[in-house]
C-alpha cells in the first residue's frame, strides 16, 4: 500500500477516534477519570492541596548524592535535522532573522499549511525530491541503526546515576503506548512502546529513572502559528484545545505515563504556570494562557507522591525556576543551561546540553568541549545543584561519536575523582579565582584554570575537598577562605592530601601554612598521565571544617560555647530563607549568635520568606538574638 494512502487512513483513524472516544481526552469536571491502564487511583497521605503536598521532600538524598543525570531529546522533531527541537513550531512561524526553518522547510517538503504539516512526519509523507519520509527508527537487532543499547552503556560510562528521555516534547507526541493520545510511537512511526524499552535499560544498567514531559507548552502555543484546523486529530495534535481541555489533557499523560513506567523523577518543562510567556504575536489563535489549571497540577503531585509511597520510591518532580506552576517546598527548581551566581537553597538542578546550538540532532550540529561540561558541573554541584545533560541522537536513532566522546570525559573525570562530587554536600562558600559563572539561565559555561577552586565537603563536615580547575602555576596555591583573617583556626587539620592518578590513591601534602591572606599549598608534584580537567585536595579535619568569617557578610551560631565542633553557617551577600538556612545545617530559630563583618549588615526577619516586617538590623561586631526569633536573614553593604 503506498505510503501516502497509507498516511490518509492512519488521519482518518485519528479522527474517528477523536471524535468518537472524547472520554479519552477529557475528563469531568467533577470527578477525575483515570487514563485507563493506570490501575486504582492511589490511597496515601497526600491531597491536592497546597498544604498537603508541601509536606513531601523536595529532594531525596539519592538525588542530592546522584549529581549528574542524563536524558535526550529525541523523536519526530529529530527527522528533518535542521534548525532546533522547535522545528515543529517555527515551519508554521513567519520567518525572521533567527528562524530559517520555515523557507527550507518549503523549499525542502513544501508549504506546511497545504502540502506537508508536521503531522506528516508521524503519518508518513514525500518531500518534494518524491523521498518518503517518516519517523520511523529500526532497532539494529532488526537490521536497522536504532541501537539504544549503546546510548545507555555511553551513558552510564559518563558516571551518570539517573537518566530518561523526553516522554513527551511540545508536538504532542507520546513516546509510549498511550490510550489517551492516539499519536504515540506505538501506532506511528517506529510501532514501539519508546518509553518503556528506555526504562528497562536505564534500570538494568542501575540508575534511576527520570523522564521528561514537556507537554504543557503543546496546549499554550507551541503551534500557535498554524491554522485552525477542522480534523479533531490535527486540533489534538497541534494542541488546539481550550484551557479546560488541555489542562486535562496535560494531566491524563502525566498520570499514564508514570503509571506506565514508575519512575523517580519527573522533569516538567515550562509552561506550567507563566502568564504572558508563551505569547506568539500574530497567531490565529490567539494569546494563550501559558499555563495549566492548578486543580491538574495538585492533582498531579498528589498522585505521583502517593504512588511514590506505594511504590516503595522515593520520588521527585522538577520544574522551570521561573515558573509558577510548581513551588520549591514540594518540588525542585530547575535552571535551563545555567545556574546561580552563587550557593542557592533548597536543592536545585540545571538541565543542560552537550549541544551549543540545539537540544535535538541537527545536521552541522555544534558541542561544547569536555572542559566546558566538566567544570559547568563541578560549579554546579559547588551550589548545591545537580546537572541533567541532554544528548541528541539522530533521527535513525545513532548516538554521534563526538556526543559518546564528551560522556566518556565525564566518566573518565568521575572515576578519577568522583569522592570529590557524588554523595558530598555544598560548603558555605562555593569556590574562589576569577573565573565565574551563573547568575541567570541561560549563561556561559565555566571554563576555569589553575587559579580557581571549587568547594564541596563530606556530609559528616570533617572532610573539604578543593577542586582546582588546572594545574597552578608553580604548582602553588592557597585558599583564601582559610585565612588567619578569617578568624580559622586550623588547629584541627589532620591532613592535606592531593588526589591521585587513580581513584583511592592519594598523595601526601607537607608544604602548607596558614597566612592571613590564605592556606597556603605548594603541590607535590604533577600526578602522572595526560593533563587533567580538575586536581582535588583533601583537607580532613578532627572534628569539624572550620567556619570562615567572609570579608563580606556575617556567621551564625547556636547558642553555647562556640568551639571547633560547634556548628556554624557562613552567609555571604543575598536574602536567606528559613529554608536555606535550614538545609544550610542551622534553622534561624536556633540562632543565638551574629557576627557581622566590617562595612556589612544583617537585618533579621520574623517570618521566613521575608513577608513580614524586618526586624532589627546588626552591624559590625558580634550580637546576640534571642532563641527563637530569628526566620530569615538579608546581608547585605551597611
Amino acid at each position: 500500500m503506498p505510503r501516502q494512502t497509507k498516511g490518509a487512513l492512519a488521519l482518518a483513524t485519528l479522527a474517528a477516534f477523536a471524535a468518537a472516544s472524547p472520554a479519552a481526552h477529557r475528563r469531568s469536571s467533577s470527578s477525575t477519570a483515570y487514563p485507563t491502564n493506570s490501575g486504582a487511583p492511589p490511597t496515601g497521605p497526600y491531597e491536592a492541596t497546597w498544604g498537603s503536598t508541601d509536606k513531601h521532600t523536595p529532594s531525596p538524598e539519592w538525588f542530592k548524592d546522584a549529581k549528574l543525570g542524563v536524558y535526550w531529546h529525541w523523536g519526530a522533531f529529530t527527522t528533518a535535522q535542521h534548525g532546533s527541537e522547535w522545528y515543529p513550531r517555527n515551519i508554521y512561524r513567519a520567518v525572521d532573522a533567527d528562524e530559517t526553518e520555515r523557507p527550507w522547510h518549503e523549499k525542502v517538503y513544501g508549504d506546511p499549511d497545504t502540502v506537508f504539516g508536521y503531522e506528516k512526519f508521524l503519518l508518513g509523507g514525500k518531500d518534494l525530491a518524491g523521498n518518503h519520509v517518516e519517523f520511523a527508527p529500526v532497532l539494529k537487532s532488526e537490521g536497522g541503526e536504532f541501537d539504544p543499547e549503546s546510548w545507555i552503556a555511553a551513558i552510564k560510562a559518563s558516571g551518570a546515576r539517573f537518566a530518561g528521555p523526553v516522554a513527551e516534547h511540545h508536538d504532542g507526541y507520546s513516546l509510549w503506548d498511550s490510550k489517551v493520545n492516539d499519536w504515540n510511537s506505538m501506532r506511528l512511526g517506529p510501532k514501539l512502546d519508546l518509553l518503556k524499552l528506555f526504562a528497562k535499560l536505564v534500570r538494568d544498567a542501575d540508575m534511576k529513572l527520570v523522564i521528561a514531559m514537556h507537554q504543557a507548552f503543546n496546549t499554550n502555543g507551541f503551534f500557535g502559528a498554524a491554522k485552525n484546523q477542522t480534523d479533531p486529530a490535527l486540533r489534538l495534535l497541534l494542541g488546539q484545545l481550550s484551557h479546560e481541555e488541555g489542562s486535562e489533557r496535560w494531566l491524563a499523560k502525566q498520570l499514564e505515563a508514570l503509571d506506565h513506567v514508575q519512575p523517580d523523577m519527573i522533569w516538567n518543562d515550562f509552561a506550567l504556570w507563566q502568564p504572558g510567556s508563551c505569547q506568539d504575536p500574530g497567531s490565529p489563535n490567539g494569546s494563550p494562557i501559558c499555563g495549566i489549571r492548578e486543580a491538574e497540577r495538585l492533582e498531579f503531585l498528589a498522585y505521583y507522591f502517593n504512588r511514590g509511597l506505594e511504590w516503595g520510591q522515593e520520588v521527585l518532580t522538577t520544574y522551570k525556576h521561573t515558573d509558577y506552576g510548581f513551588r520549591d517546598t514540594s518540588a525542585v527548581g530547575d535552571w535551563e543551561r545555567g545556574g546561580p551566581a552563587n550557593i542557592t537553597r533548597p536543592y536545585w538542578q540545571t538541565d543542560d546540553a552537550i549541544s551549543a546550538s540545539s537540544w535535538s540532532y541537527t545536521e552541522g550540529i555544534k558541542y561544547y568541549s569536555s572542559k566546558e561540561m566538566i567544570h559547568s558541573l563541578l560549579d554546579r554541584v559547588s551550589k548545591n545543584g545537580n546537572m541533567l545533560l541532554n544528548i541528541s541522537p539522530t533521527a535513525a536513532g545513532i548516538l554521534p561519536t563526538e556526543q559518546v566522546e564528551i560522556l566518556h570525559a565525564i566518566g573518565a573525570y568521575l572515576a578519577r575523582n568522583g569522592e570529590a562530587v557524588y554523595g558530598t554536600r555544598a560548603w558555605d562558600i562555593y569556590g574562589e579565582g576569577p573565573n565565574r559563572a551563573g547568575n541567570g539561565t541561560p549563561n556561559r559555561h565555566l571554563v576555569g584554570d589553575g587559579r580557581d577552586i571549587r568547594f564541596t565537603r563530606s556530609q559528616d563536615e570533617k572532610v573539604l575537598y578543593a577542586t582546582l580547575l588546572g594545574w597552578p602555576e608553580g604548582g602553588k596555591t592557597s585558599i583564601a577562605s582559610l585565612g588567619s583573617n578569617r578568624t580559622v583556626s586550623l588547629d584541627g587539620l589532620t591532613s592535606v592530601q592531593l588526589f591521585g592518578a587513580v581513584a583511592g590513591d592519594y598523595v601526601d601534602v607537607t608544604d602548607y601554612a596558614q597566612e592571613a591572606g590564605g592556606l597556603a599549598i605548594t603541590l607535590p608534584q604533577k600526578p602522572a598521565g595526560e593533563e587533567q580537567l580538575g586536581y582535588v585536595l583533601k583537607l580532613t579535619f578532627a572534628e569539624r571544617i572550620p567556619v570562615p568569617q567572609p570579608e563580606e557578610g556575617v556567621t551564625v551560631w547556636p547558642a553555647g560555647e562556640i568551639t571547633a565542633a560547634t556548628k556554624g553557617v557562613t552567609l555571604e551577600k543575598g536574602d536567606f530563607t528559613g529554608a536555606f538556612l535550614a538545609e544550610a545545617g542551622l534553622k534561624g530559630e536556633d540562632i543565638a549568635v551574629i557576627r557581622v563583618s566590617k562595612g556589612w549588615k544583617a537585618t533579621l526577619y520574623d517570618t521566613p520568606d521575608f513577608s513580614g516586617i524586618p526586624m532589627r538590623g546588626f552591624i559590625q561586631g558580634e550580637w546576640y538574638v534571642e532563641l527563637g526569633s530569628v526566620a530569615a536573614i538579608k546581608v547585605e553593604p551597611a
